[in-house]
């Protein structure tokens, strides 16, 4: 969590682990490293700001940073913290918050307006130049969307700003033909396939940023709690397996065959529905380098790792489990999840299958790669084991294609 306050003379950015302690960014900024909270704001240790000695109101797990300078009518911050050309100045009127700074899909709203002038960016108060804190309101308001391709967005920007700014890029100019063709492609015959273009650029952009959050989450995967990691990757796996159209949360099931004296509850962490009302299971785990394969060999062969075993097993189980509970289970879960579902959908267990995310194989050496391989085949009728480094390849040769479709 980002906040902003004001210290004599600096402006303090507050950064507040909302997962697990906040230690993990004094390591990664030690040997002069850096990080930057929400793809906007870059800070490095010489940075760091200690609160007065005796203060009871900063907790352990908040880090500070020193970010700008306080002024009599201006804040500034410094150009480097926010990537743009000059120091952006902002009116002491103006209240500072994190949606000032970034916009949906964490965009820099200050990165992308300086990428569009050439002058200095200033925010209400007295200045000529300033944009009046009412119109950079709008301006907020106005701001491009995540469903939106990001050369759309800078001629919606820049269009905005050419009011305040008399040096503007030519994005606008750029974009012409494009806005021109959307907005004939019904009735013109020749431009027919501008629109399947415009989607393909549009499912391009979509690739691009889940390729940039999943690679952004594994750099930082310690910053997250295992709940919140299951959470979000679901939704990611939504998007770059497109064949499932939602992710159900702790499905309960009973059955009978662990203790036949009496139903023994169980519960599905994740299950996937397609869009005919099929299921699957999906475990996720987070990325441990060192938890796909035993350390030791037997016989020549790397094995599995104990984790990754104890998954496979739990996930037969569950299987068996599910294909075992009939159409009673079936109205169950169309019961208990209907306002996820699309109206009248109806849940189909049949044949399902359960995917298990486990682990990285970017660092493993061909054999075990090959004999990782081999341990894929002997499940595969049942399970799929995939690892993060596969969602990575997966993604990269979607991007790749999107880029022939698009023309780009």
């Amino acid at each position: 969590m980002i906040n902003f306050r004001e210290d004599g003379e600096y402006l303090i950015l507050e950064y507040t682990s909302d997962y697990q302690p906040a230690g993990w960014i004094d390591k990664k900024l030690s040997n002069g490293g850096e990080h930057t909270f929400h793809r906007t704001f870059t800070v490095t240790q010489k940075m760091s700001h200690d609160p007065k000695v005796g203060s009871e109101d900063i907790s352990d797990e908040v880090r500070q940073f020193v970010i700008g300078r306080t002024g009599d009518q201006y804040r500034s911050i410094d150009k480097d913290v926010l990537g743009l050309k000059y120091n952006l100045l902002i009116s002491n009127s103006t209240v500072l918050r994190r949606d000032l700074f970034v916009a949906q899909r964490d965009i820099s709203i200050f990165g992308r307006i300086d990428n569009l002038v050439s002058e200095q960016i200033v925010i209400g108060g007295d200045r000529d130049d300033a944009i009046p804190e009412a119109e950079f309101a709008i301006l907020l308001k106005n701001f491009p969307t995540s469903t939106e391709l990001r050369k759309y967005a800078d001629a919606r920007v820049a269009q905005d700003l050419s009011d305040y700014f008399q040096d503007m890029s030519d994005a606008e100019q750029r974009l012409v033909k494009y806005m021109d063709s959307r907005k004939n492609s019904r009735t013109s015959i020749e431009k027919v396939d501008i629109p399947i273009r415009t989607a393909n650029e549009l499912e391009l952009e979509k690739y691009l940023f889940i390729r940039e959050k999943l690679a952004t989450m594994l750099e930082d995967e310690k910053g997250y709690r295992e709940s919140r990691w299951q959470d979000v990757v679901a939704d990611l796996f939504l998007l770059i397996f497109p064949q499932y159209i939602a992710v159900l949360h702790k499905v309960n099931l009973k059955e009978s065959y662990s203790d036949p004296t009496k139903p023994t509850k169980r519960e599905i962490d994740l299950m996937l529905v397609d869009a005919h009302g099929g299921v699957d299971l999906i475990e996720i785990k987070k990325p441990f380098e060192d938890k796909l394969l035993a350390r030791g060999i037997y016989r020549d062969n790397y094995i599995p790792h104990g984790e990754l075993s104890g998954a496979i097993m739990q996930a037969e189980k569950y299987l068996f489990y599910l294909s075992k509970g009939g159409r009673g289970i079936e109205k169950t879960i169309e019961e208990k999840y209907k306002s996820q579902l699309p109206d009248g959908l109806e849940i189909k267990i049949a044949n399902p299958k359960s995917i298990i995310l486990h682990g990285r194989d970017d660092k493993l050496s061909p054999k075990q790669n090959f004999d990782l391989g081999i341990i894929r085949k002997k499940y595969a009728n049942m399970v799929d084991i995939l690892t993060y480094d596969d969602l990575l390849r997966r993604i990269d040769n979607i991007i790749e294609m999107l880029r022939v479709r698009a023309g780009v």
